[in-house]
């Protein structure tokens, strides 16, 4: 009775949870017949036995049936050591998996494909390889199986050029037709990114199945291809014979998602629901996502309502989907309702809702969370501190990121110390990062290339071309590999030095500079006052076929500006939106005030303001204004510098630039009530400010300076170079 109920579990058909009942109660048979020494079981049922065990992952079970295997006087033949060394991989046990798998006195293919599947699947990459090298040494000849084992755990080893090894032994076996191995080699391919080489291997598959399409569909989404994703989607149904899986679906709505383009994603959320899927977990989380992206909320709530039992993953999509846009209260509240239905928040829960919190008006809820973060005991890992510290940061306190940096010091990695550095810099503490740096150097954590750009970073704000040089000098001997984002940090830093030749020289040696190489350059041509070059690039950078951004755009009209090149600045203006779809940001209208005011046309320059589709801010009224001084416009002026007033009232540079204005015209009656205003609303004059660094200190000079130690010198040698300019001037003229 016992034998036929553990020979069901492999015969069984059904549904899943029929066939783990039945698994179950051939365990319990067993149980009851584990200690008898008259039931004698046979290696096939053994084989059954083991593979119930196999199916509901029990560890536990699988060795007592083991054990039970090697005390009977049961033939313990290749086929039976197969199946527990299988067991054995799947259970999670790779130790015993490989104990079996020493000890077995002959071996076949079989043999050494469970041993590298074992390794495989519980992240034993470099083992599984190893097993596949010495099973060729041995003679055997691989399957489609050991392929697809071995291709999934070179993805996991990371070695591409090993992967393509293992792909021409796949080209010289017989295992080329067989789904498996290809499946295994597209996936591969674009974990390492390389959608060209697994689109290669795709297209090769006279038969593709769902797993073909579907690796297929997730590469192009993952790789940032996601229109080619979206299209191989519509063609796999277009072929016919195809049913998509909660998996494809979720790929789409990922493309969907990163295309901020929700209307691909209704329709496609219509066959989801057409095919029997609208309450799947998976893709109703990628769902749920999508519509939180494209800034549809409420249909991100009733995808998220219609997942049937939603689980933790499930709580922590709609909590991170409202997190990705900024929502704290909505995240907050979803956060909310799952710890009401019994779900304990894991690192990935508080990670999402930390990152909600992106500026000062949701500091209050971030506070929140640090004290629940405090109380769960999470307060001690890592990565939640990094994100906690970015969240201060983000909200405006960086004393309370830098308070949190100090607890977490101790125990800090390479992306903790990369959060303090880029908080730094968001607060424009450029002392800061290289005071860090050097300790991060001490804690003998090592650099990456985020470290390396927040350090060209802060120095392109110091301008320090010394130091500039000498962070390039570390990355070179620190081994960076001069990637395009390291290269473009560098032209950046370079281009804010004032060393244009060795930016264009890193330009130069670029392979494929994108439109962030181009850009840099482009401004720092505009900003040193090279108008012209900074133009050509444009015109060159077109015709390379690379798309302007934002930034560009910012370098191209400052170029027109400093040239004087009115027209041409109009007519790029105007073709940024119609040609190129990029909406004016307000640097951009400050660059076409700055380039009509420059040109003299300050009334045009004034009527643009008014015409802006924003508030115009201090900065825009302020080149109006400084325009206004070099033009004499008295009447301009004046509004320009009431408008800066209604803004800021205790702004200095509104009234000292109008006194500049009434005084070089001649109106001293209107200098002296502007000065007699500030001194009643006690508005003062910020003193002007220069440095020069000398051998590595940098020395800071105001107007009128009495505190620097060697004033005495420094007034002295002034003084000198004045005689002698009043000297060179009595030579002049004497007849």
């Amino acid at each position: 009775m016992y034998e036929a109920l553990f020979e069901k579990t492999s015969t069984i058909n059904g549904s899943f949870s029929s066939k783990a009942k039945r698994h179950k109660e051939a365990l319990e048979a067993f149980g009851f017949v584990e200690k008898s020494t008259d039931f004698r079981i046979n290696p096939s049922t053994y084989a059954h036995l083991i593979s119930a065990c196999s199916s509901l992952r029990s560890l536990e079970h699988g060795k007592k049936v083991h054990s039970h295997i090697l005390t009977s006087r049961c033939d313990h033949d290749m086929v039976l050591q197969n199946h527990v060394l299988n067991m054995y991989g799947k259970c999670g046990s790779v130790k015993d998996a490989l104990k079996v798998f020493n000890e077995m006195p002959q071996r076949n293919v079989v043999s050494w494909t469970s041993a590298i599947s074992g390794c495989s699947q519980n992240g034993q990459d470099k083992n599984a390889m190893e097993l596949y090298f010495q099973m060729r040494h041995a003679g055997f000849v691989p399957d489609q199986f050991t392929f697809g084992s071995v291709v999934k755990a070179c993805s996991g080893v990371g070695d591409l050029w090993l992967g393509r090894q293992l792909h021409a032994h796949v080209i010289k076996s017989e295992s080329d037709d067989h789904l498996i191995a290809q499946n295994a080699l597209i996936a591969m391919y674009t974990r390492f990114g390389r959608i060209g080489d697994a689109l290669n291997v795709f297209s090769r598959i006279a038969k593709k199945d769902l797993i073909s399409w579907g690796s297929m569909i997730a590469g192009f989404s993952q790789l940032g291809y996601e229109l080619e994703a979206l299209h191989h989607f519509k063609e796999m149904l277009c072929q016919g014979g195809y049913k998509p899986n909660e998996f494809v679906f979720g790929s789409t709505f990922s493309a969907c998602s990163s295309l901020l383009h929700p209307e691909y994603g209704r329709q496609i959320h219509g066959m989801c629901i057409k095919f029997g899927l609208g309450r799947d977990i998976f893709a109703g989380c990628s769902l749920c996502d999508m519509y939180a992206k494209c800034g549809f909320l409420e249909s991100a709530k009733t995808a998220f309502s219609q997942i049937d039992r939603p689980d933790l993953v499930s709580w922590n999509a709609i909590i991170s989907g409202f997190a990705g846009i900024g929502d704290a209260n909505e995240a907050i509240s979803f956060f909310t309702q799952m710890r009401y239905t019994g779900f304990i928040p894991n690192d990935a829960t508080i990670i999402s809702l930390l990152s909600a919190c992106t500026s000062p008006s949701t500091i209050f809820q971030g506070r929140q969370i640090h004290s629940y973060i405090t109380k769960l005991g999470l307060d001690s890992y890592v990565p939640v501190c990094s994100t906690l510290l970015t969240m201060y940061a983000k909200c405006s306190a960086l004393c309370d990121a830098f308070k949190v940096f100090e607890d977490v010091k101790s125990r800090a990695d390479s992306v903790s110390w990369n959060a303090i550095l880029t908080a730094s810099m968001q607060h424009d503490q450029p002392e800061d990062v290289f005071r860090l740096f050097r300790k991060m150097l001490d804690s003998q954590i090592r650099p990456d290339h985020i470290t390396l750009g927040n350090l060209l970073a802060a120095c392109a704000v110091i301008a320090s071309l010394v130091v500039g040089n000498q962070v390039n000098c570390f990355s070179l001997k620190s081994g960076f590999v001069m990637t395009v984002s390291v290269t473009n940090g560098l032209i950046d830093m370079y281009t804010k030095c004032g060393s244009l030749r060795t930016a264009r020289k890193l330009f130069n040696l670029m392979e494929n500079p994108d439109v962030v190489s181009w850009s840099s350059l482009i401004v720092g041509y505009a900003q040193s006052g090279y108008g012209k070059e900074a133009l050509e690039l444009f015109r060159t950078m077109k015709d390379f076929g690379i798309k302007p951004n934002v930034i560009t755009f910012v370098g191209v009209l400052t170029a027109c500006s400093h040239v004087g090149l009115v027209e041409e600045g109009w007519k790029i203006y105007r073709t940024m939106e119609m040609e190129h779809g990029i909406s004016p940001t307000r640097e951009h209208c400050a660059c076409m005030v700055d380039l009509l005011a420059r040109a003299g046309l300050l009334y045009e320059a004034e009527d643009f303001i008014k015409q802006m589709p924003f508030e115009p801010d201090i900065v825009v009224w302020k080149t109006l204004l400084a325009a206004c001084k070099n033009r004499r416009n008295i009447i301009v002026g004046k509004r320009a510098a009431e408008n800066i007033v209604k803004i800021d009232p205790s702004n200095s540079t509104a009234h000292v630039l109008l006194c500049s204005i009434h005084a070089s015209s001649g109106n001293w009656e209107d200098v002296a009530k502007l000065r007699s205003l500030m001194k009643e609303m006690g508005v003062r004059k910020v003193p002007g400010q220069s440095w020069i660094e000398i051998e590595g200190r940098t020395h800071v000079f105001l107007a009128d300076d009495t505190l620097h130690p060697e004033r005495e010198k420094v007034y002295g040698l002034l003084e000198e170079l004045w005689l002698q300019m009043l000297d060179e001037n009595c030579d002049l003229l004497e007849p």
